[in-house]
């Protein structure tokens, strides 16, 4: 029997507020966490995941009371993520609500704490977010990627997209997986916010790399795009933010079409 695909809404939040931007850039308002978080609960979102998405670049902690209010309205699996460098940061994001907690910037920095996060909490409660970006300087050790015009590799980035690492996504992505994580977060920063779909060689090419569970995340802006991923990849699950933000789509809307093409899930 096939484990049931998961829909996942996104909060990426900045001072408070829910916002959504292109690749990562140009960011506008899209609303109030708690409010979000309890309608995709109670339309059936499978999970949620909040991203404090400056906590990392402006090198200060998560807001831990709007964690918490959020929390309070939903019962469904909470996954936390944004500026988490220490155990002690990640215990605290749990207490408050969250049932997991994602981690980026600092596991490129420190990966050691990805297994020490995996021994005390549990591989289940461990999801590492890889953002990713197609960079053209390719050299010996990176997996080189054929496009139509010129060779790429997948390049980790951190401190929200901003700052490249030099470090190959598909090599990346299984470290990571060897040093405890449950779960990756893969985001394409070419797709993100473009509403073109997702980037299907990407996600394709980290699945079948690894074997922990893979959430697809940047570009969607259909239910045809959710479709095409779960058809043309091993993707567990797909992530989506300002589709179901700005009203365009509903969860569970979504997951009446997604069976009508075959794919199961949790209705």
């Amino acid at each position: 029997m096939p484990l049931s695909k998961r829909i996942i809404p996104c909060l990426d939040v900045d001072n408070g507020r829910v916002v959504k931007g292109i690749k990562f850039r140009g960011v506008k308002d899209a609303g109030d966490p708690v409010e979000l978080a309890k309608k995709y609960s109670d339309q059936g979102a499978d999970e949620l995941v909040f991203l404090d998405i400056t906590a990392s670049k402006q090198d200060r902690e998560i807001m831990k009371s709007m964690v918490r209010k959020v929390a309070s309205v939903i019962d469904i699996p909470f996954t936390v993520g944004g500026g988490i460098k220490t155990l002690s940061d990640a215990r605290e994001i749990l207490l408050n609500g969250a049932d997991k907690v994602s981690i980026n910037t600092a596991t490129v920095k420190n990966p050691e704490l990805v297994t020490d996060l995996m021994k005390i909490f549990g591989r289940q409660c461990v999801v590492v977010a890889i953002d990713v970006k197609r960079n053209y300087d390719v050299d010996e050790k990176h997996t080189v990627m054929h496009g139509p015009d010129k060779d790429f590799y997948f390049e980790v980035m951190i401190y929200g997209g901003s700052k490249g690492t030099g470090i190959d996504a598909i090599q990346w992505a299984k470290r990571v997986e060897e040093l405890g994580a449950g779960e990756i977060l893969l985001t394409s920063i070419d797709a993100d916010g473009t509403k073109n779909g997702y980037d299907i060689e990407l996600t394709n090419t980290i699945c079948s790399n690894v074997r922990i569970p893979v959430i697809a995340s940047g570009g969607c802006g259909s239910s045809d795009h959710m479709v095409e991923a779960f058809k043309k990849t091993d993707v567990d699950a797909v992530l989506a933010a300002s589709i179901f933000h700005y009203d365009k789509l509903t969860l569970d809307k979504v997951k009446r079409y997604l069976a009508d093409k075959g794919i199961k899930t949790r209705l």
